[in-house]
């Protein structure tokens, strides 16, 4: 990630005086990750800055967080750079510097440590993406060597590695039947891989008509609920919209000021929440891409339809003063959080995008996930 944060300012020159940079032991940017936890609507926080992964859990008949960090997995010396809960809620990966590392989420205790054997030896190589199988049996890991390792967890051995992309990989999101991942990567790619065969679709952010800012490492990638579609955020100011199974574009998300950073589709799959540089999150109704229109006329067609609609979002949520670095949205759909270099996570109301409150303390860079 160190070569796509130095880019930002590339991307958006206006009146950034100083942009995020990766986590590492030494460095002034800290970075601390969210995910929401299956049958919890609160998020848990997972900090670089204290080398832990704190679990913020609902009290009985309590629906907003009181700020009260009772579980702390510790991570030892380890930069922590990304978290994911298990499908069913048991288990919280992490990425750190060499390996990912599996916590008990009741505990607290460290359960598995996948290390990883990296060929290059100039420092530090960290994993900046993990992700549960469904079945919550493999870890698919991504890294900077470019590599995407997917884990037989009960017997912390790799079962497979998929090869393609050219450099850093920064997401990864399964499949709701467990038989694709997507990646993002600072190739400025997206693939969708068959865990099966190790085959795969490339899908780039590039544009034809060259106006987008094209060759911007991607940044974020996401499944939609039913399987159907891939969204991906990148250090362009549009967000992409893909068909998973023909690879057809069937839509750009057009309004964001800044780069769209980080995204996230609604748990019924018919919205899509963005983070962006610009300090702004939107919401996109994704009824309006018509998708099966898309399909049938093809992507160029509907490509230039979009670009007549450059402001597609229906809401916008207001009220960070420093770049929206990551987002996530409850399980239940009612809250949406954000995390910013302004080093709050801030908690919105998913139908009004009303902030209901904002969570202190980080000691920098603050993202969710």
């Amino acid at each position: 990630m160190r070569d796509v944060l130095k880019d930002i300012e590339a991307y958006n020159p206006r009146t950034w005086t100083s942009t995020p940079t990766p986590a590492s032991p030494s460095g002034d940017e800290i970075g601390s990750f969210i995910s929401f936890e299956p049958g919890v609507n609160l998020p848990s926080r997972g900090s670089t800055r204290d080398s832990a992964a704190t679990c913020i859990q609902d009290k009985p008949n309590d629906h907003m967080p009181d700020g009260a960090c009772p579980r702390d997995t510790d991570s030892a010396d380890c930069v922590v750079c990304c978290v994911r809960f298990s499908a069913d809620g048991k288990y919280l990966a992490t990425g750190c510097s060499s390996t990912a590392q599996i916590y008990d989420t009741k505990t607290g205790a460290k359960t598995c440590v996948l290390a990883h054997e990296f060929t290059r030896k100039d420092g530090d190589i960290y994993v900046r993406s993990v992700c549960f199988s469904p079945n919550g049996k493999y870890l698919a890991t991504g890294a900077e060597d470019s590599q995407i390792r997917i884990w037989d967890i009960a017997r912390k051995s790799i079962c497979t590695i998929l090869e393609g992309h050219q450099k850093e990989i920064y997401s990864l999101d399964f499949s709701p039947d467990g038989r694709l991942i997507v990646s993002g990567s600072g190739d400025t790619t997206v693939r969708i891989w068959d865990v099966g065969d190790g085959s795969c679709k490339v899908l780039t952010v590039n544009d034809p008509n060259n106006t987008l800012n094209d060759d911007a490492p991607v940044t974020s990638v996401a499944i939609s609920p039913n399987g159907q579609l891939v969204a991906a955020g990148s250090l362009t100011a549009v967000v992409r919209v893909w068909d998973i199974t023909t690879g057809l574009r069937v839509g750009r998300l057009r309004g964001h000021r800044g780069s769209a950073y980080s995204i996230a589709f609604t748990p019924d799959g018919k919205g899509l929440v963005s983070g962006s540089l610009d300090r702004t999150l939107k919401y996109w109704d994704l009824g309006e891409l018509n998708i099966s229109e898309a399909k049938r006329e093809g992507t160029a067609v509907k490509e230039k339809k979009d670009l007549q609609n450059p402001n597609q979002y229906t809401m916008d949520f207001v009220g960070h003063t420093d770049y929206v670095l990551s987002v996530a949205i409850s399980h239940d759909g009612h809250w949406v959080v954000s995390g910013s270099k302004d080093k709050g996570v801030q908690f919105w109301d998913a139908h009004s995008a009303i902030a209901h409150c904002m969570l202190q303390g980080h000691k920098n860079t603050a993202l969710v996930q």
